[in-house]
């Protein structure tokens, strides 16, 4: 039994058994990425004193990293969700796409960077919410572990890389 799948069973063999922690989960899982979204995004427009093209440099990165960077690895590697290989516990519907890398992850870790380039403390606060979504995504059955871990460092990765090359964009600038 390989690692990745041990650690997924130990952490969605939860799931099922109380009612509020799991509707609490499927929230952490499914709804909270919109909130840290909204909030991030106003916070960064303050934080950033309305400087639009700042903003549109976490866009960028956002985009970059989910829209861009996770395609093309779940176009060449196809994993399949944990619910279509295996029996869990799950507690979301969810499509038959790929499960490498998370996209909620590669989606929501480049905001997260930025948010603590303007602030470590707000960006500590985001790390924690991040990491909870991912532990959710696991517990209702829709992610291994390694999607979640692999989705926060290329996420990562993705954001620095854009911070790293907007200097040489003129209208980024």
């Amino acid at each position: 039994m390989n690692f990745d799948y041990l650690i997924f069973q130990k952490i969605n063999n939860l799931a099922g058994q109380c009612s509020w922690f799991d509707k609490l989960m499927v929230f952490l899982s499914e709804d909270l990425i919109y909130l840290m979204v909204i909030f991030g995004l106003v916070y960064l427009f303050f934080a950033y004193q309305k400087n639009w093209k700042k903003i549109l440099k976490v866009i960028l990165a956002i985009i970059f990293s989910r829209g861009i960077i996770t395609e093309i690895i779940r176009f060449f590697y196809y994993r399949p969700r944990p619910f279509l290989t295996h029996q869990v516990i799950s507690l979301v519907h969810h499509d038959i796409s790929g499960s490498f890398p998370s996209g909620h992850m590669m989606f929501i870790f480049p905001l997260i960077y930025f948010v603590a380039l303007a602030n470590k403390k707000m960006g500590w606060v985001f790390l924690v919410l991040g990491v909870l979504m991912g532990l959710a995504r696991i517990y209702v059955g829709v992610h291994y572990p390694f999607d979640i871990l692999f989705g926060i460092i290329l996420g990562i990765l993705s954001a620095w890389f854009v911070e790293k090359i907007s200097p040489k964009i003129k209208w980024l600038n």
